[in-house]
């Protein structure tokens, strides 16, 4: 059994499988008997928390093998956007704590550049308050939570890539005048409810990611705590070794555990969205450590990381980051 026939497999039964009870994502990996991982590709069916057969409907029993490629069910909990609860910085090095001013905290990830000019790169969620945010709005660090306030402003949102939550505000004239017809109607019965219109969407995403202008240049640096300065870029694949520096939990160490990942990602009140072709570490994160840099042993970037759960942790491989924003990472 080769990796690559593993991830075919995948793909083609990726959405009967994420429609089981309690599944989360679905990822390629090696199996584990017993403790042990080994050196036999598999499909990687993570469950936000293990169940007796005897209360899934047989619909949602994950089967012990998908065509001739085994499976094996990992519980991860629920995989959430990291975002959350140090000190002000200044210069500010990668690994800090930083975040549009709305948010809590999250992490700065590192420095990068587009047209010659360098900016900070982070999630969309920690830089653009998950799509709310607009350009030109404060960024500070370190973020609110660990006492920022807007006397602690660093930079300025520059873009972000949105993140498709499965619809999007409409664009049809024809749907903006109903939805404006129906709610006057509304309005004169003497109803307080309300029609909107909205278009629907792929509801699929390859990056959750932003940058931010520094106000000045000198007010940044391209270290990153505990590591050092970034090499360049590179692809990461099953087994890679990695290390990244967070907010929350510092400099911590892991390995590549799964490939070509579809997982959903709950982001509290703004819902619940879908990545494609994710990499998995173990829980080498926690809350506060979104937008932080992974880095191989070599210190070359190879992801960012956005999500995870308390034995999981999500990244979205850095080339997809790199193409979706037009950048390079500054080394």
């Amino acid at each position: 059994m080769s990796v690559e026939r593993a991830r075919l497999v995948k793909q083609q039964y990726v959405n009967a499988l994420l429609a089981k009870k309690n599944v989360v994502a679905c990822g390629v990996g090696y199996k584990e008997t017993e403790g042990v991982v080994t050196d036999e590709p598999c499909i990687v069916v993570s469950v936000e928390r293990k169940m007796p057969l005897a209360q899934l409907a047989e619909a949602d029993i994950v089967p012990r093998t998908v065509d001739d490629v085994k499976t094996d069910v990992l519980e991860t909990g629920l995989i959430t956007a990291w975002q959350a609860p140090t000190t002000k910085w200044r210069p500010a090095p990668g690994g800090v704590s930083i975040g549009h001013i709305n948010i809590t905290a999250g992490t700065l990830g590192c420095l990068v550049l587009k047209g010659g000019e360098l900016f900070i790169l982070s999630n969309n969620h920690v830089l653009a308050d998950t799509n709310l945010g607009k350009k030109g709005d404060p960024i500070i660090q370190p973020g609110k939570y660990d006492g920022g306030t807007s006397a602690d402003q660093i930079a300025t949102l520059e873009e972000f890539v949105p993140i498709d939550f499965g619809t999007s505000p409409p664009t049809c004239p024809t749907a903006k005048t109903i939805e404006q017809l129906l709610n006057a109607i509304a309005k004169g019965m003497g109803s307080s409810h309300r029609v909107v219109s909205y278009q629907e969407s792929t509801g699929e995403n390859r990056v959750d990611a932003a940058l931010a202008r520094p106000l000045s240049p000198d007010l940044v640096e391209r270290r990153i705590l505990n590591i050092g300065v970034p090499k360049g870029s590179r692809d990461a694949t099953l087994g890679t070794n990695i290390k990244k520096s967070g907010r929350t939990t510092g400099f911590t160490t892991g390995h590549i555990t799964q490939i070509d990942v579809t997982v959903q990602v709950s982001y509290g009140s703004a819902g619940m969205a879908t990545f494609t072709d994710q990499l998995i570490a173990g829980g080498m994160s926690a809350g506060g450590d979104s937008g932080s840099a992974i880095l191989d042993e070599e210190d070359y970037v190879v992801g960012l990381l956005f999500a995870g759960s308390q034995n999981t942790t999500i990244i979205t491989p850095i080339q997809f980051v790199l193409d979706a924003l037009g950048i390079t990472i500054a080394t």
